[in-house]
């Protein structure tokens, strides 16, 4: 991926969104983490264990390591600290999506064709709510999603109206995920070794 490439992943919007304290804190965490070179996918409070801020984030081309945690984790902590939106103690996790990961930008639905999700809309389509099936591919700003109790059946979904997508753990989304992660893991020792054997100037 070149650099300008790169850039626009780093700065695509996220289409699916979060609400009341989760988009506040979103708002405060987001510009932290892009200044490091990640993207959020998503920010959730809850309850457990009194509170706790729960941080999915990723690098451009979908790794997040556990020093990638870390380093997000020192970058996030203080911005919470100094806008102060929650009142009292809180517990951070920072976490990359996982494998069943939530879809909230154009480029993860693009990404996940072939693969099946749940999908909850903010209002009716076509007199439900409610999506099952699997990823056709996008349409504009649209999802096309093959209707799993209806094979012949595929909807029309506007992105930016859902209240949720979630890929389905499946064993070929587990395959895929494997096969894809051995790909990046191959680029980078590759891109290691063109380093250590560039003559120095």
């Amino acid at each position: 991926m070149n650099e300008a490439n790169t850039s626009n992943s780093l700065h695509e919007p996220r289409l699916i969104t979060e609400r009341g304290i989760d988009a506040r804190l979103a708002a405060i965490v987001e510009p932290a983490l892009a200044g490091m070179g990640y993207r959020l996918v998503r920010v959730h409070v809850s309850g457990r264990d009194g509170c706790t801020v729960q941080i999915m984030a990723e690098r451009p081309d979908g790794t997040f390591t556990i020093e990638d945690c870390e380093a997000a984790s020192r970058a996030v902590s203080p911005a919470i600290d100094v806008e102060d939106p929650i009142k009292g103690g809180y517990r951070l996790e920072l976490s990359s999506p996982g494998i069943d990961r939530p879809l909230v930008r154009l480029s993860d639905f693009e990404r996940a064709a072939g693969d099946e999700a749940k999908i909850e809309m903010n209002a009716m389509v076509g007199g439900r709510k409610r999506f099952r099936g699997e990823i056709e591919g996008v349409e504009g700003e649209f999802a096309l999603v093959r209707n799993k109790d209806n094979a012949g059946e595929i909807f029309r979904l506007p992105i930016a109206e859902m209240l949720e997508a979630k890929l389905v753990l499946t064993d070929e989304l587990i395959k895929k995920t494997m096969k894809r992660e051995k790909q990046l893991e191959r680029a980078a020792a590759e891109s290691r070794a063109q380093v250590e054997t560039s003559p120095a100037r």
